[in-house]
């Protein structure tokens, strides 16, 4: 593994243990097993690897939920493949998801640049407008639509990792509240 990945996996972890405030730099550097100036060659600043290793996380994340769906797909499909993938990574990614759910109830979250939290976002900003756009989804902000559906997505992943679950009964329990999110959307 290399030394930039060291200090990301050493950072998340730390962060999710410790919070951001009370992780420093040399201790992240020690848990990574290299010295703080390595670490200040890869992120001249914490606030840089914080912000990296959001973006690292949520690539990660976008990847596998990119993986489930098609264009083909209707947009019911699409929305349920994008909240089950994403509560699917969360359960087997709990660090991971820990670590995005702080970032983004952290200040860090008004840090980074809009255009990279975009990134991010905008593909499922722009499947909802279309949906709105097209009369499939209430005639809602954009955002407001996202905000339900990614608060939604948080809480559930709480409720499910709060208790044990076989697979069979956390997928129903994603089927059951997609469907609740579906028709708080739909018109």
């Amino acid at each position: 593994m290399d030394k930039k990945q060291l200090i990301l996996n050493a950072a998340m972890r730390l962060f999710v243990e410790q919070g951001f405030h009370d992780t420093p730099t040399s201790k992240i550097a020690k848990e990574a097993g290299i010295a703080n100036g390595t670490l200040f060659y890869f992120f001249p600043t914490k606030d840089d690897l914080v912000k990296a290793l959001y973006i690292d996380l949520k690539t990660q994340m976008g990847g596998c939920v990119a993986e489930s769906i098609s264009g083909e797909m209707e947009l019911k499909e699409i929305l349920r493949g994008f909240y089950k993938t994403s509560l699917t990574w969360a359960m087997e990614h709990r660090p991971e998801f820990a670590f995005l759910e702080q970032f983004n109830n952290s200040p860090y979250a008004r840090k980074i640049a809009n255009a990279e939290m975009d990134i991010h976002t905008r593909p499922l900003l722009s499947l909802l407008q279309k949906g709105i756009d097209d009369g499939l989804l209430k005639s809602l902000d954009v955002d407001l639509i996202y905000a339900i559906v990614s608060g939604h997505t948080f809480g559930v992943n709480k409720y499910l990792s709060g208790k044990t679950f076989s697979q069979t009964e956390a997928i129903q329990v994603m089927d059951e509240t997609f469907e609740l999110i579906w028709k708080l959307i739909t018109p």
